[in-house]
């Protein structure tokens, strides 16, 4: 299947190599506001094609799907460009800055029979899905504790300052929808919707949160999830059971699975290697997708999709986070 992509940054690197790597999707077209800068592009990544107008790249023959790794505030408006000109779309996460903007994509998306996806690689990988088929060994879940801690260079520049993107309420930036949409999908995924969300963030000047404790509700335990761009931390994940606890390495890739017997103390490792570029199972999976028409397989992601972006709009509703494109 062709590739385009559209967007400058080491996230559009790492998916072309993924991509590659996958044998599944070929990279033949790149965009970037300037022609100079689309050809360098093109020329670094090997792209047989280079776009400098984005309606052109969209009615191009020579792509079959598009990967979308913009700023945050305009993955909307270029989504919608592409699925109208019925090319399928893979936005990097958070894929929209809002559950109404991913409706009506969605709407256009099956208006114009392509697929929308959001490009988000932990619940692709192979130790997600050994997670998930093995969290019953823990029994009646009590709580889970889901952090997402990294200090941004972009946050240097911030405090110089500057406006980085990332921090940004003109850009739908901030370190939940940025970071903390990985633990929340690694919920979402294992536990589902939860009842009650209730976020704590750390506002800074620019309007958007720079760190945050989320809180979701479940029948019976409480998933906390820590995010942050304006500090660091190893702690690892954890989710905890009456019969025993799960110790995650991270929350993405999820490189190490660890589970840890109540009773007994004994620990045994679930994990398999991973491929470095670890993008590639979203690459592969999408892809067959694509391919195979899997409707069960996509409405899965679609609902995953639309509880986190239902979460993350909950939490900055409670605490008046307000988009650029909202106002």
């Amino acid at each position: 299947m062709n590739l385009g992509t559209v967007g400058t940054g080491w996230i559009t690197a790492a998916f072309i190599e993924a991509a590659k790597l996958s044998g599944k999707l070929k990279l033949t077209a790149v965009y970037s506001r300037t022609e100079e800068k689309a050809k360098e592009l093109a020329h670094t990544y090997n792209a047989e094609h280079y776009f400098s107008d984005l309606e052109e790249m969209a009615k191009s023959s020579e792509i079959q799907a598009v990967y979308i790794a913009s700023p945050n505030s305009v993955h909307f408006e270029q989504a919608l460009t592409f699925l109208k000109n019925k090319k399928h779309v893979i936005c990097e996460k958070p894929i929209f800055s809002n559950p109404a903007e991913l409706e009506m994509a969605y709407q256009t998306a099956e208006e114009n029979g392509v697929y929308l996806f959001e490009a988000i690689r932990n619940i692709h990988t192979p130790n997600f899905q050994i997670l998930k088929e093995k969290i019953h060994l823990a029994g009646n879940l009590r709580s889970a504790m889901l952090p997402y801690i990294q200090y941004s260079s972009r946050y240097d520049a911030f405090l110089r300052g500057e406006n980085p993107n990332i921090f940004s309420s003109n850009f739908s930036g901030g370190a939940l929808v940025d970071l903390g949409v990985y633990p929340l999908y690694l919920a979402v995924g294992l536990f589902g919707e939860p009842k009650k969300v209730t976020y704590h963030p750390v506002i800074l000047s620019s309007g958007v949160d720079g760190s945050g404790t989320l809180l979701l509700e479940y029948q019976d335990f409480v998933c906390t999830i820590l995010c942050s761009k304006i500090s660091h931390s190893v702690m690892p994940c954890e989710i905890h059971g009456e019969k025993g606890t799960f110790v995650l390495e991270d929350a993405a890739p999820i490189s190490e699975i660890k589970f840890i017997d109540s009773h007994t103390k004994e620990s045994e490792i679930l994990s398999v290697g991973q491929e470095d570029k670890n993008m590639v199972y979203e690459c592969i999976n999408i892809a067959e997708i694509i391919e195979t028409n899997d409707d069960h397989r996509y409405e899965k992601l679609k609902d995953m999709s639309q509880i986190v972006l239902k979460v993350t709009e909950e939490a900055r509703k409670q605490n008046n986070i307000v988009f650029g494109v909202e106002r």
